[in-house]
């Protein structure tokens, strides 16, 4: 098929599913530059990672394993799961220091990002390198895109969310949770290839995989109801400070904050914004230690202030 077409199918599910995730994340959420770059790694520096990992695999497969087909099974179904979720996940070892990354959602998010990246790069290679007639083509491009490239997004987002949740929790949590994480994106991405590898067990797959990603929707939509939870206790401690009013913490911890009429508009945007920054800073330094804590401090004072004055400029 013409490469147009196939660079267009490749794009434009993909880009929904990104616009859609980061909207989902409707309490926090992440700075778009800092998600696009994600979704770029995935796209392009996880690939190529990928690709020169496989290259070495496949080179000492050589080796042992001779016939051409069995090798290119085995590289598909065990060599791609763990060289795979290995260069799409490395970068969230990089983000995870950065203070926006700061619980379950953001580690689904970021971690989404870069497996839809990775699905979008290899669904267009796979198009234009398979589809040689149209219905082939077709096929491919629903199968894909319906399936492998939200594959891809389960399996990094599920190793970004133990990141995420092991970020402000104890040391031992830091040490055992991202291995956990890290084997079960890798058990997806194997789950998923071995069973499509095969005619008599691709029903299976799809079941499998069909439970994976409604198994990722209700964590994401737990981990969202968790940063409502999250915002409505620090404010309301500030409430009980007299900082904003009771009425208004119920309000900015639920979708009514999108809604017009309960503040002046003119600061309604920025309220939001300032108000749920301070409540995350809040839980933040509970869970800091060292330098980390002195940095929090700084920002929770900052954001404080900030909100006061906000108010006081419109009482």
């Amino acid at each position: 098929m013409p490469v147009f077409a196939s660079a267009l199918a490749a794009f434009i599910p993909i880009a929904f599913y990104l616009f859609f995730m980061w909207k989902f994340d409707r309490f926090d959420r992440e700075p778009v530059g800092l998600y696009l770059k994600h979704f770029l790694w995935g796209a392009i520096g996880a690939i190529i990672l990928a690709l020169l990992g496989s290259y070495i695999f496949s080179f000492f497969l050589s080796f042992s394993i001779h016939d051409p087909e069995i090798r290119h099974r085995t590289e598909t179904i065990m060599v791609a799961p763990f060289i795979e979720e290995i260069t799409k996940g490395m970068f969230l070892l990089f983000t995870i220091s950065n203070r926006k990354f700061d619980n379950v959602t953001d580690g689904i998010v970021y971690g989404g990002a870069i497996g839809l990246g990775f699905g979008m790069t290899e669904n267009f290679t796979y198009f234009l390198s398979y589809g040689k007639t149209f219905d082939n083509w077709l096929m491919l491009v629903l199968v894909r895109t319906s399936f492998t490239a939200v594959m891809h997004c389960v399996a990094t987002a599920s190793f970004g969310a133990f990141l995420g949740y092991a970020k402000f929790k104890p040391l031992i949590f830091k040490i055992v949770f991202p291995p956990i994480g890290l084997v079960l994106a890798m058990f997806i991405h194997f789950a998923w290839n071995f069973t499509v590898s095969f005619s008599q067990t691709s029903l299976l797959g799809f079941l499998f995989l069909s439970g994976s990603i409604l198994l990722f929707i209700v964590t994401f939509k737990l981990a969202v109801k968790s940063d409502a939870k999250i915002i409505f206790r620090e404010l309301y401690d500030e409430a009980e400070h007299e900082i904003l009013p009771f009425e208004h913490v119920t309000i900015l911890s639920s979708i009514q904050r999108e809604q017009k009429g309960w503040v002046d508009e003119r600061i309604r945007k920025a309220y939001i914004k300032i108000a749920t920054a301070l409540a995350f800073r809040k839980m933040q330094l509970r869970n800091s230690t060292g330098k980390n804590k002195v940095v929090y401090e700084t920002e929770v004072t900052f954001y404080r202030s900030a909100l006061m004055q906000l108010l006081n400029g419109i009482s």
